[in-house]
Protein backbone atom coordinates (compact mmCIF):
# COMPACT_ATOMS: atom_id res chain seq x y z
CA UNK A 1 0.00 0.00 0.00
CA UNK A 2 1.22 3.42 -0.76
CA UNK A 3 2.04 6.45 1.33
CA UNK A 4 -1.43 8.28 2.09
CA UNK A 5 -1.64 11.49 0.20
CA UNK A 6 -2.30 15.00 1.74
CA UNK A 7 -3.83 17.01 -1.19
CA UNK A 8 -4.45 21.28 -1.45
CA UNK A 9 -4.55 23.84 -3.93
CA UNK A 10 -2.12 26.46 -4.64
CA UNK A 11 -3.84 29.66 -5.70
CA UNK A 12 -3.40 30.17 -9.86
CA UNK A 13 -4.70 33.77 -9.66
CA UNK A 14 -4.73 36.95 -8.20
CA UNK A 15 -2.19 39.08 -6.84
CA UNK A 16 -1.44 37.85 -3.26
CA UNK A 17 -1.17 39.93 -0.18
CA UNK A 18 -0.02 39.63 3.67
CA UNK A 19 -2.90 37.81 4.49
CA UNK A 20 -2.50 34.85 2.00
CA UNK A 21 1.13 34.71 2.96
CA UNK A 22 0.18 34.54 6.57
CA UNK A 23 -2.68 33.00 6.74
CA UNK A 24 -2.52 29.80 4.05
CA UNK A 25 1.01 30.00 2.63
CA UNK A 26 3.32 29.40 5.00
CA UNK A 27 1.26 26.77 6.52
CA UNK A 28 1.00 24.87 2.90
CA UNK A 29 4.94 24.98 2.83
CA UNK A 30 5.48 23.73 6.28
CA UNK A 31 3.00 21.28 5.63
CA UNK A 32 5.34 20.07 2.35
CA UNK A 33 8.27 20.18 4.48
CA UNK A 34 6.45 18.21 7.51
CA UNK A 35 4.99 15.51 5.58
CA UNK A 36 6.36 14.98 2.75
CA UNK A 37 8.26 12.02 3.20
CA UNK A 38 5.68 9.99 5.38
CA UNK A 39 3.10 11.20 2.89
CA UNK A 40 2.40 12.20 -0.35
CA UNK A 41 1.89 15.91 -0.80
CA UNK A 42 0.25 16.78 -3.72
CA UNK A 43 0.02 20.57 -4.39
CA UNK A 44 -1.89 21.32 -7.61
CA UNK A 45 -3.15 24.48 -9.04
CA UNK A 46 -6.88 24.49 -9.35
CA UNK A 47 -6.48 26.70 -12.95
CA UNK A 48 -9.70 25.05 -13.87
CA UNK A 49 -11.67 26.47 -10.62
CA UNK A 50 -10.14 29.78 -11.12
CA UNK A 51 -12.80 30.43 -14.26
CA UNK A 52 -15.87 30.46 -11.77
CA UNK A 53 -14.61 34.08 -11.18
CA UNK A 54 -14.15 36.67 -13.37
CA UNK A 55 -10.44 36.38 -14.15
CA UNK A 56 -7.66 38.03 -16.58
CA UNK A 57 -7.29 35.36 -19.10
CA UNK A 58 -4.52 37.37 -21.40
CA UNK A 59 -2.11 37.52 -18.09
CA UNK A 60 -3.89 33.58 -16.54
CA UNK A 61 -0.74 31.82 -17.39
CA UNK A 62 2.09 34.34 -15.93
CA UNK A 63 -0.15 34.81 -13.18
CA UNK A 64 0.25 31.13 -12.29
CA UNK A 65 3.94 30.76 -12.86
CA UNK A 66 4.59 34.00 -10.46
CA UNK A 67 2.29 32.55 -7.21
CA UNK A 68 4.61 29.29 -7.87
CA UNK A 69 7.47 31.98 -7.74
CA UNK A 70 6.13 33.45 -4.38
CA UNK A 71 5.88 30.00 -3.12
CA UNK A 72 9.25 28.66 -3.88
CA UNK A 73 10.62 32.02 -2.52
CA UNK A 74 8.50 30.93 1.15
CA UNK A 75 10.62 27.79 1.10
CA UNK A 76 8.29 25.02 -0.95
CA UNK A 77 10.74 22.56 -1.22
CA UNK A 78 11.11 21.56 -5.28
CA UNK A 79 14.02 18.63 -4.16
CA UNK A 80 11.38 16.64 -2.28
CA UNK A 81 10.34 13.43 -4.80
CA UNK A 82 6.90 13.32 -2.57
CA UNK A 83 5.69 16.93 -3.00
CA UNK A 84 4.38 17.20 -6.00
CA UNK A 85 3.08 20.62 -8.05
CA UNK A 86 1.08 20.04 -10.87
CA UNK A 87 -1.60 22.08 -12.89
CA UNK A 88 -5.28 20.39 -12.68
CA UNK A 89 -5.80 21.18 -16.71
CA UNK A 90 -2.69 19.53 -17.62
CA UNK A 91 -4.14 15.92 -16.36
CA UNK A 92 -7.52 15.75 -17.89
CA UNK A 93 -8.50 12.89 -15.55
CA UNK A 94 -9.77 15.41 -13.41
CA UNK A 95 -12.48 16.84 -16.30
CA UNK A 96 -13.43 13.45 -17.12
CA UNK A 97 -14.11 12.11 -13.52
CA UNK A 98 -15.84 15.10 -12.49
CA UNK A 99 -18.70 14.64 -15.58
CA UNK A 100 -19.13 11.15 -14.33
CA UNK A 101 -20.01 12.35 -10.70
CA UNK A 102 -21.82 15.02 -11.89
CA UNK A 103 -24.62 12.11 -13.45
CA UNK A 104 -24.28 10.53 -9.86
CA UNK A 105 -25.26 13.65 -8.36
CA UNK A 106 -28.40 15.34 -7.74
CA UNK A 107 -29.30 18.82 -8.61
CA UNK A 108 -30.45 19.43 -5.18
CA UNK A 109 -27.84 18.55 -3.31
CA UNK A 110 -25.65 20.85 -5.28
CA UNK A 111 -28.37 24.13 -5.02
CA UNK A 112 -27.76 22.98 -0.85
CA UNK A 113 -24.25 24.00 -1.10
CA UNK A 114 -23.48 27.27 1.25
CA UNK A 115 -21.24 29.04 -1.47
CA UNK A 116 -23.57 28.36 -4.14
CA UNK A 117 -26.63 30.21 -2.24
CA UNK A 118 -24.74 32.68 -0.86
CA UNK A 119 -23.46 33.86 -4.48
CA UNK A 120 -26.77 33.91 -6.05
CA UNK A 121 -28.53 35.31 -3.22
CA UNK A 122 -25.96 38.12 -3.54
CA UNK A 123 -25.72 38.61 -7.33
CA UNK A 124 -28.77 36.55 -8.70
CA UNK A 125 -28.97 33.21 -10.00
CA UNK A 126 -28.57 34.27 -14.01
CA UNK A 127 -25.32 35.91 -12.83
CA UNK A 128 -23.92 32.24 -12.00
CA UNK A 129 -21.78 30.45 -13.74
CA UNK A 130 -22.73 26.29 -14.22
CA UNK A 131 -19.06 26.08 -13.18
CA UNK A 132 -19.41 27.62 -9.66
CA UNK A 133 -22.82 25.73 -9.37
CA UNK A 134 -20.63 22.60 -10.08
CA UNK A 135 -17.37 23.20 -8.54
CA UNK A 136 -18.14 20.25 -5.54
CA UNK A 137 -18.10 17.59 -8.46
CA UNK A 138 -14.65 18.86 -9.56
CA UNK A 139 -13.17 19.65 -6.24
CA UNK A 140 -14.24 16.05 -5.60
CA UNK A 141 -12.59 14.07 -8.81
CA UNK A 142 -9.40 16.04 -7.62
CA UNK A 143 -9.69 14.41 -4.32
CA UNK A 144 -10.51 11.18 -5.17
CA UNK A 145 -8.39 10.97 -8.20
CA UNK A 146 -5.41 10.03 -5.74
CA UNK A 147 -6.58 8.29 -3.23
CA UNK A 148 -6.52 11.15 -0.84
CA UNK A 149 -6.46 10.71 2.66
CA UNK A 150 -6.13 14.53 3.71
CA UNK A 151 -7.16 17.80 2.35
CA UNK A 152 -6.82 20.79 4.84
CA UNK A 153 -9.41 23.07 4.47
CA UNK A 154 -11.06 25.66 6.54
CA UNK A 155 -14.81 25.33 8.00
CA UNK A 156 -16.35 26.70 4.88
CA UNK A 157 -15.50 24.28 2.64
CA UNK A 158 -16.63 21.27 5.43
CA UNK A 159 -19.77 20.65 2.67
CA UNK A 160 -17.56 19.80 -0.19
CA UNK A 161 -15.81 17.38 1.90
CA UNK A 162 -18.81 15.82 2.85
CA UNK A 163 -20.47 15.58 -0.43
CA UNK A 164 -17.09 14.18 -1.65
CA UNK A 165 -17.16 11.40 0.99
CA UNK A 166 -20.87 10.75 -0.10
CA UNK A 167 -20.28 10.61 -3.87
CA UNK A 168 -17.40 8.59 -3.26
CA UNK A 169 -19.25 6.20 -0.84
CA UNK A 170 -22.40 6.33 -3.54
CA UNK A 171 -20.13 4.97 -6.24
CA UNK A 172 -18.64 2.23 -4.09
CA UNK A 173 -21.77 1.13 -2.89
CA UNK A 174 -23.03 0.95 -6.27
CA UNK A 175 -19.77 -0.32 -8.16
CA UNK A 176 -17.28 -1.88 -5.74
CA UNK A 177 -14.27 -0.19 -3.98
CA UNK A 178 -13.29 2.65 -6.41
CA UNK A 179 -12.44 5.47 -3.99
CA UNK A 180 -10.88 5.91 -0.83
CA UNK A 181 -12.60 8.26 1.51
CA UNK A 182 -10.99 10.98 2.60
CA UNK A 183 -11.06 11.57 6.42
CA UNK A 184 -14.28 13.34 8.02
CA UNK A 185 -13.39 17.20 8.75
CA UNK A 186 -13.04 16.09 12.59
CA UNK A 187 -10.38 13.41 11.37
CA UNK A 188 -8.59 16.33 9.86
CA UNK A 189 -8.44 18.99 12.03
CA UNK A 190 -7.20 16.45 14.47
CA UNK A 191 -4.53 15.63 11.99
CA UNK A 192 -3.57 19.09 10.87
CA UNK A 193 -4.95 20.98 14.13
CA UNK A 194 -7.89 22.90 14.15
CA UNK A 195 -6.23 26.13 13.23
CA UNK A 196 -4.53 25.68 10.55
CA UNK A 197 -4.05 29.59 9.36
CA UNK A 198 -3.70 33.20 10.55
CA UNK A 199 -6.14 35.66 10.29
CA UNK A 200 -4.95 38.95 9.04
CA UNK A 201 -6.89 42.07 9.18
CA UNK A 202 -7.84 44.64 7.25
CA UNK A 203 -5.74 48.02 7.90
CA UNK A 204 -8.48 50.36 7.19
CA UNK A 205 -11.40 48.14 7.96
CA UNK A 206 -9.83 46.27 10.82
CA UNK A 207 -12.91 44.09 11.91
CA UNK A 208 -12.94 42.34 8.58
CA UNK A 209 -9.64 40.28 7.31
CA UNK A 210 -7.54 41.28 4.75
CA UNK A 211 -8.68 40.55 0.98
CA UNK A 212 -8.44 41.48 -2.59
CA UNK A 213 -12.28 42.06 -2.40
CA UNK A 214 -10.79 45.29 -0.67
CA UNK A 215 -11.25 47.65 -4.12
CA UNK A 216 -9.43 50.83 -2.54
CA UNK A 217 -6.31 48.06 -1.50
CA UNK A 218 -5.19 50.81 0.90
CA UNK A 219 -6.19 48.31 3.49
CA UNK A 220 -4.60 45.45 1.78
CA UNK A 221 -0.35 44.85 1.76
CA UNK A 222 0.34 43.29 -1.39
CA UNK A 223 3.66 41.07 -1.91
CA UNK A 224 4.31 42.94 -4.57
CA UNK A 225 3.84 46.44 -2.70
CA UNK A 226 7.19 48.10 -2.50
CA UNK A 227 8.74 48.96 0.76
CA UNK A 228 7.22 52.32 0.37
CA UNK A 229 4.05 51.50 -0.31
CA UNK A 230 3.67 49.43 2.58
CA UNK A 231 5.49 52.00 5.13
CA UNK A 232 2.41 54.43 3.70
CA UNK A 233 -0.41 51.90 4.28
CA UNK A 234 0.86 51.15 7.84
CA UNK A 235 1.39 54.84 8.48
CA UNK A 236 -2.52 55.71 7.47
CA UNK A 237 -3.82 52.72 9.14
CA UNK A 238 -6.97 53.11 11.15
CA UNK A 239 -6.25 53.59 15.03
CA UNK A 240 -9.09 55.20 17.38
CA UNK A 241 -9.38 58.08 19.73
CA UNK A 242 -8.98 56.21 22.67
CA UNK A 243 -5.55 57.76 23.34
CA UNK A 244 -3.85 54.72 24.42
CA UNK A 245 -2.14 51.55 23.23
CA UNK A 246 -4.41 48.37 24.49
CA UNK A 247 -4.64 45.08 23.22
CA UNK A 248 -8.37 45.01 23.09
CA UNK A 249 -10.08 43.95 19.67
CA UNK A 250 -13.69 45.02 20.99
CA UNK A 251 -12.83 48.87 21.65
CA UNK A 252 -9.61 49.55 19.74
CA UNK A 253 -9.72 46.68 16.87
CA UNK A 254 -6.93 48.76 14.33
CA UNK A 255 -4.61 48.99 17.53
CA UNK A 256 -5.26 45.55 18.38
CA UNK A 257 -4.55 44.49 14.56
CA UNK A 258 -1.24 46.54 14.60
CA UNK A 259 0.34 44.99 17.93
CA UNK A 260 -0.74 41.42 16.51
CA UNK A 261 1.15 42.57 13.13
CA UNK A 262 4.06 43.70 15.23
CA UNK A 263 4.20 40.24 17.16
CA UNK A 264 3.89 38.20 14.19
CA UNK A 265 6.89 39.94 12.48
CA UNK A 266 8.97 40.16 15.72
CA UNK A 267 8.91 43.09 17.90
CA UNK A 268 7.48 43.24 21.13
CA UNK A 269 4.04 44.18 22.47
CA UNK A 270 5.12 45.08 25.85
CA UNK A 271 7.22 48.20 24.50
CA UNK A 272 4.04 49.93 23.09
CA UNK A 273 1.27 48.55 25.38
CA UNK A 274 0.19 51.78 27.70
CA UNK A 275 1.60 54.38 25.49
CA UNK A 276 -0.31 57.56 24.64
CA UNK A 277 0.93 57.81 21.52
CA UNK A 278 0.42 55.69 18.38
CA UNK A 279 2.50 56.98 15.91
CA UNK A 280 6.05 54.74 17.14
CA UNK A 281 3.40 51.71 17.15
CA UNK A 282 2.96 52.34 13.67
CA UNK A 283 6.14 53.13 12.80
CA UNK A 284 7.79 50.09 13.92
CA UNK A 285 5.60 47.81 12.55
CA UNK A 286 6.00 49.68 9.29
CA UNK A 287 9.93 49.27 9.65
CA UNK A 288 9.51 45.70 10.29
CA UNK A 289 6.87 44.47 7.71
CA UNK A 290 8.54 46.74 4.64
CA UNK A 291 11.65 44.86 6.17
CA UNK A 292 9.84 41.95 5.18
CA UNK A 293 8.80 42.86 2.07
CA UNK A 294 12.40 43.60 0.76
CA UNK A 295 14.16 40.75 1.79
CA UNK A 296 11.12 38.76 0.15
CA UNK A 297 11.39 39.81 -2.77
CA UNK A 298 14.97 39.61 -2.89
CA UNK A 299 14.67 35.79 -2.27
CA UNK A 300 11.94 35.88 -5.32
CA UNK A 301 14.02 37.84 -7.67
CA UNK A 302 16.23 34.98 -7.14
CA UNK A 303 13.68 31.75 -8.04
CA UNK A 304 14.71 29.78 -11.02
CA UNK A 305 12.00 29.24 -13.42
CA UNK A 306 13.32 26.10 -15.20
CA UNK A 307 13.36 24.42 -11.71
CA UNK A 308 9.68 25.41 -11.45
CA UNK A 309 9.03 24.33 -15.04
CA UNK A 310 11.38 20.85 -14.78
CA UNK A 311 9.23 19.84 -10.92
CA UNK A 312 5.74 20.23 -12.69
CA UNK A 313 6.56 18.51 -16.09
CA UNK A 314 8.16 15.57 -13.66
CA UNK A 315 4.73 16.31 -11.03
CA UNK A 316 2.26 16.08 -14.20
CA UNK A 317 4.05 13.05 -15.64
CA UNK A 318 3.80 11.11 -12.31
CA UNK A 319 0.14 12.28 -11.12
CA UNK A 320 -1.43 11.65 -14.93
CA UNK A 321 -0.28 8.09 -14.26
CA UNK A 322 -2.09 8.22 -10.98
CA UNK A 323 -5.09 10.05 -12.20
CA UNK A 324 -5.15 7.89 -15.18
CA UNK A 325 -4.98 4.22 -13.05
CA UNK A 326 -8.50 5.38 -10.81
CA UNK A 327 -10.02 6.92 -13.99
CA UNK A 328 -9.58 4.34 -15.85
CA UNK A 329 -11.04 1.21 -12.89
CA UNK A 330 -14.11 3.90 -12.84
CA UNK A 331 -14.72 3.83 -16.18
CA UNK A 332 -14.59 -0.08 -16.70
CA UNK A 333 -16.50 0.01 -13.46
CA UNK A 334 -19.90 2.39 -15.48
CA UNK A 335 -19.52 0.60 -18.40
CA UNK A 336 -17.35 3.19 -20.69
CA UNK A 337 -14.39 0.41 -21.09
CA UNK A 338 -14.07 -3.21 -21.56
Amino acid sequence: MGKQVILTGIRANNDLHLGNYLGALLSMVDMAKKHGGEHQVNLFVPDLHSFTTPIDHSRFNDDIMNNLRIFVAAGLPLDNPDVHIYRQSYIPAHSELAWILNCFTGFGELSRMAEFKDKSARLGVEHIGVGQFDYPCLMAADILLYGTTYVPVGEDQRQHIEYTRNIAERLNNKFGELFVLPKSMAEMNKFFGADQGLRVRDLVEPTKKMSKSDETGKGVIFLSDSPEVVTSKILAATTDSVGEIKYDFDSQPGISNLLDLLKLFGGEQDEFIGQKQYGPLKEKVAELISGFIKDFQTKLSKVDDNAILAKLESSEKEMTAQANATLLKVQKAVGLRA
